[in-house]
């Protein structure tokens, strides 16, 4: 494609995802649909440039003043995904200079909220929960990590296969791939090719999932023959790596309020090989669908609906999207729904409650509500439960941190996107 039609396609993109009406994949999604005569490289150049703009965008913002021309198509310069050769090929002398100009910018030279590119409020609520951990130095790494894309992990199903031998495929169809240093289940890969006609894909033998999900998947430790829910089911990760590991035993139900995102686990479903799933949408957290399993349930996920700002690598749209006001609405739902997830276990089941956001708000101060209201709960360490489980030792942000109950995830020093759990055991 020339640079110059490539460059108007992205500053258009730039403009759609910049309305936040809808998630930028979405968005990104329906704009590839109505454009289907572009190839895969000019996919990844679009998508990239327009996530460029969205993780950088208070940078980018306070760069383009000193340009001109459209707003959007000075962003979509500054934020261009390929050599800058290719894009400068198409420019004005004076928009040469002003790219050059604003690439020469070091971080030193600009001010706070050009350099962490997030929302005052979530800018100030991370350095004083960071702070609160003894954690103040890693601010910076942290929204630095927030502001990279992230790697393509991939979930070996091994109710098919061992991950050795399917590295070993990757491998023999050009993908080249490490071993996660956490999950047991995960391949890294080096690029992002297409997976959709790969083998191993289409039989169900890998899915993509970040290795920091694998783990809350891995935490539940759900075993052969029990009754399992996952309560925010979703498109169903987490659900068909537990699946596995019941060895497709058991019964799983799959539990979600959208009955849309089950559709999305169904053909999932099918390519993993597992008979013991059972997807169920439902109205609320208090279905009587929820009431007839009360106290039946062995284990309980409750990856429950939150901010997702621990996903900013890949959606970085969030931090613009979300508000304050927002996350207060969030805290009411999650406490509702850990309550009602919580009535389903039986005597001495596992209650695993996890979000993938960075808030405090959303994670601690959920779970220790919950404990306080329920005595019959007991808290256990998860180090000791990963431990157990032979994952290798997590390094902590902190030694506050090191010595909590909770397992937290971190972007700059897991190489996961942030993600919180808690688990309990309810008394027999």
């Amino acid at each position: 494609m020339h640079p110059q039609i490539l460059l108007e396609a992205c500053t258009e993109l730039v403009r759609q995802v910049l309305l936040f009406e809808h998630p930028a994949d979405q968005v990104v999604s329906r704009f590839f649909r109505d454009h289907r005569n572009l190839g895969p490289r000019e996919r990844a150049t679009l998508a990239e440039t327009a996530f460029n703009v969205l993780r950088h965008k208070l940078r980018f913002e306070y760069l383009a003043r000193a340009g001109s021309g459209a707003r959007e198509r000075r962003l979509a310069i500054l934020g261009f995904y390929g050599p800058r050769d290719f894009v400068k090929s198409v420019l004005s002398d004076k928009e040469k200079h002003w790219l050059d100009a604003s690439d020469a910018v070091s971080d030193e030279q600009l001010m706070e909220q050009h350099r962490h590119n997030l929302p005052d409020w979530l800018a100030q609520s991370l350095k004083i929960e960071m702070g609160a951990m003894g954690a103040e130095a890693d601010f910076w790494p942290l929204v630095a990590s927030l502001n990279q894309s992230a790697p393509l992990d991939l979930r070996v199903n091994d109710f098919k296969g061992k991950r050795s031998a399917l590295q070993k495929e990757l491998k023999k169809a050009g993908m080249a791939s490490t071993e996660t240093p956490y999950s047991p289940w995960g391949l890294r890969l080096a690029e992002k090719p297409s997976l959709t006609k790969l083998d191993a894909f289409t039989r169900g033998a890998i899915e993509v999932q970040d290795e920091g999900s694998q783990l809350l998947a891995l935490l539940l430790d759900a075993h052969r023959g029990e009754m399992v829910v996952d309560f925010c089911a979703g498109a169903g990760g987490k659900t068909l790596a537990i699946g596995a590991s019941m060895r497709s035993t058991g019964r799983l139900y799959a539990f979600d309020t959208s009955a849309h995102r089950l559709d999305a686990l169904k053909p999932r479903l099918a390519r993993s090989g597992l008979s013991n799933v059972h997807p169920a949408a439902i109205a609320h957290e208090r279905d009587e669908r929820v009431k007839r399993l009360s106290g039946k349930i062995d284990r309980v996920l409750v990856d429950a609906p939150c901010s997702g700002l621990g996903t900013l690598r890949r959606n970085p749209d969030l931090k613009w999207r979300q508000s304050p006001q927002a996350i207060e609405e969030l805290t009411v739902k999650q406490t509702a729904i850990l309550q009602s997830a919580a009535r389903l276990l039986k005597p001495g089941g596992r209650l695993v409650y996890a979000t993938c956001s960075l808030l405090q708000a959303e994670n601690e101060a959920i779970a220790q509500a919950f404990s306080e209201a329920h005595p019959d709960f007991v808290l256990l360490p998860v180090g000791a439960l990963l431990e157990g489980l032979k994952v290798p030792p997590l390094p902590a942000i902190s030694e506050a941190a090191a010595s909590s109950p909770y397992l937290r995830l971190w972007p700059h020093l897991h190489a996961t996107d942030a993600f919180f759990a808690a688990v309990w055991q309810k008394k027999p």
